[in-house]
């Protein structure tokens, strides 16, 4: 079982509707796009087809609005990506954004540590 860093509070509906991976997939798929969520699904919507008619129902149900503009929480992405093993590559191909970023993200977060400072003497 992956241990997925702790969301964002504005990430509840999608983590709790649609569980992390399956939340995960949906953020990068369709983050910063707005998405309607029908009230009676017609299986037309890409939405519809990645998560079922039933969590788009579920989802919509939790939204101020039919029309939502889905969030991209790139930092969290980057460390759930990263706790799920993929590598800062896979992470920078599947967010779309550079591995200074990645490394810098991660590094803030704990998650990987500093490389060595070359002019640091080592004391053991």
């Amino acid at each position: 079982m992956t241990n997925y860093p702790r969301h964002p509070a504005h990430l509840d509906p999608y983590i709790e509707v649609l569980g992390h991976e399956l939340a995960i997939s949906f953020l990068i798929m369709f983050g910063g796009s707005p998405i309607y969520f029908p009230n009676d699904p017609a299986g037309k919507s890409a939405a519809e087809q990645l998560i079922g008619p039933e969590r788009l129902r579920a989802l919509g149900a939790r939204m101020p609005e039919n029309r939502v503009e889905i969030p991209i929480p790139k930092p969290w992405l980057i460390r759930a990506l990263h706790a799920e093993g993929l590598s800062v590559g896979q992470i920078c191909r599947a967010l779309k954004t550079s591995s200074t970023n990645v490394k810098r993200i991660l590094r803030e977060a704990g998650d990987i540590k500093p490389p060595p400072d070359p002019d640091q003497l080592s004391l053991f």
